[in-house]
This record gives C-alpha cells, sequence and structure tokens, in this order.
C-alpha cells in the first residue's frame, strides 16, 4: 500500500469517527439548551422547584462534547494495518 493510500485510508477513519458525531452533537445541542436556560421564563424555574436545569444541562452537555472531541484531537483514529482486514467474504477465524 503506497503512503498516498495509507494517508487517504487515515483521514477516512478519522472522519468517521463516532467520538466526533457524538462530540459534535452533544456541543450543538449543549449550546442550545445553555441558551434556552439562559432565557428561562420564572414559570420554567419554579416548575424546576428553583433550579434553572435547562442551563445546568446544557452546561453539561456542552462539557460533555467537548471532552469528546478533545479526546478525538489528542488521540486520533488509527486505520487499521491491511493484514488485519479479513479478505471479502471470508470471517476471522
Amino acid at each position: 500500500m503506497s503512503d498516498e493510500q495509507k494517508a487517504g485510508t487515515a483521514r477516512a477513519a478519522r472522519l468517521f469517527d463516532v467520538r466526533r458525531v457524538i462530540g459534535g452533537l452533544f456541543t450543538v445541542y449543549g449550546v442550545i439548551v445553555t441558551i434556552l436556560g439562559i432565557f428561562d421564563s420564572q414559570a420554567a424555574i419554579d416548575k424546576a422547584a428553583g433550579l434553572r436545569i435547562n442551563l445546568w444541562i446544557g452546561l453539561g452537555m456542552l462539557a460533555l462534547g467537548l471532552l469528546f472531541l478533545l479526546w478525538q484531537w489528542l488521540r486520533p483514529a488509527e486505520a487499521p494495518e491491511p493484514s488485519d482486514i479479513p479478505p471479502a467474504g471470508r470471517l476471522p477465524e
């Protein structure tokens, strides 16, 4: 396998890394819920026993999403070696 093919395989492995998808979704939803929590009405705060639940849950989701993205950035996914991949139609033994 040439260096160019290895680079393409590694790029594809990083692109489809599930940590990127989970981190991105939690980050986006965390931002949305945090903004909703900042602008909660008094009725919503009273309904949650005086706690700005949307704000705290949004901040938690945002932190979790950023942790996933940081993890993916610090330890990127590596493509498996071609010898580790079984040929098409054969199950590993």
